[in-house]
């Protein structure tokens, strides 16, 4: 049995951020906060620090020279040890636009990895698979696999949830499919969420989808017809659709900190969910490499199409878009990490997993100095290590 106490200036709990103060962790689990010292335990001394929720990433490609196309268990728990380092306790591994049965054996993969883990492993959790893709159209296919884009398909994605032992929690598409709506509605009532973008839909073509049950948008802005004052498009209907959740690359290059603070005023912080959109590449050295069945170049902290004729993706780690999201005045730390953690857990259907600090718990967070520098993470009360 292990037993201690975090004593630190801040600590962001679901109701409210508390502080000064003490949060129990007993065996790997969070117990309760106190502001009253606890007798006769260990206590780890903070500072001023801030405690909060473990950073879950609901987009990323993969880490570290690993990707989801690899179809390898062990690569993406490497990649998982990787990302707990720089602060990402919990992750969606996220497909790319494909052949049918390569996302399944992707999916497969996935779910082994998961399943492979001893109760030890310090990487970060897999509470769900992110398929991205492939039920998109042409226009602003971005860096998915135009080989392989088609309508929407239930029986195909049955077939990728038999293979992934139930862990897909979020399928993307393109509304304007007609064959979309009754996509949206059949996942949703199997709890899957459905997520909007790589699309040229019009403002009623998505709000139908948003009608048939669709909650989240994938990276707005990115892939999508943007806002137009006599046709919304997707851009207007992430700001506006009620009840809805917007994914936002948070590296501000792929949305500039402008845009980033107009989609959080519009739809409120508590709905914009913080993410990576991170290719394999994420954590390595500039040069050429693989992604989603194309070649890429890594340059000048961005991923690239190999012709440098369009972003590929981003190899931002969750940390810094928190951190990024401070800097540019455009929400509070509070404000950040829960978007990083809570909103972002929430939006996928996995908040009962991971996402929030609550006794019974696993015991995953991240600790920031004031300036949302990222200090320490640990996964089961147990510190991971800093790169």
């Amino acid at each position: 049995m292990t037993k201690y106490a975090l004593h630190a200036s801040k600590f962001v709990l679901p109701s409210k951020v508390a502080g000064p103060g003490y949060l129990l962790v007993e065996d790997g689990k969070f117990g309760f906060y106190s502001d009253v010292a606890p007798e006769g335990i260990d206590v780890i001394e903070l500072g001023n620090r801030w405690v909060g929720p473990g950073l879950v990433d609901t987009h990323i490609h993969g880490f570290h020279n690993h990707a989801t196309t690899d179809k390898d268990a062990a690569g993406i728990n490497d990649a998982s040890l990787a990302l707990a380092k720089l602060g990402t306790t919990a992750w969606l591994p996220t497909t790319f636009t494909d052949d049918v049965e390569a996302i399944g054996d992707q999916c497969a993969s996935i779910y082994e990895a998961n399943a492979s883990r001893e109760d030890s492993f310090l990487g970060a959790r897999i509470p769900g698979i992110f398929l991205e893709g492939p039920f998109f159209t042409e226009k602003y296919k971005g860096a998915q696999n135009p080989k392989y884009l088609t309508a929407p398909s239930y029986d195909d994605f049955a077939s990728w949830q038999a293979k992934a032992h139930g862990l897909i929690k979020k399928s993307a598409l393109a509304p304007e499919y007609p064959e979309a709506p009754a996509y949206v509605a059949q996942l949703t009532a199997e709890g899957v969420v459905t997520a909007l973008g790589h699309s040229d839909a019009t403002f009623a073509q998505t709000m139908r989808c948003v009608e048939a049950g669709s909650t989240v948008f994938v990276h707005t802005y990115n892939g999508m017809r943007g806002l137009h004052h006599r046709e919304p498009g997707l851009v207007g209907a992430a700001m506006v659709a009620p009840d809805t959740y917007a994914e936002l690359i948070c590296d501000g290059r792929h949305v500039v900190p402008g845009a980033c603070e107009a989609l959080v005023r519009a739809k409120g912080w508590d709905h914009v969910a913080l993410i990576t959109d991170c290719l394999a590449c994420g954590g390595m050295p500039e040069g050429n490499y693989m992604s989603g069945g194309l070649p890429v170049v890594l340059k000048d902290g961005l991923c690239w199409l190999a012709d440098m004729s369009a972003i590929a993706g981003s190899v931002l780690t969750l940390a810094k878009g928190v951190k990024n999201m401070v800097d540019w005045n455009i929400v509070s730390p509070e404000q950040a990490i829960r978007m990083g953690s809570q909103v972002a857990a929430v939006s996928c259907n996995v908040g009962d997993v991971c996402g929030f600090i609550m006794p019974g718990r696993n015991a995953d967070f991240n600790v920031f100095d004031p300036d949302m520098t990222l200090y320490d993470t640990y996964i089961g009360g147990v510190s991971v290590g800093r790169e």
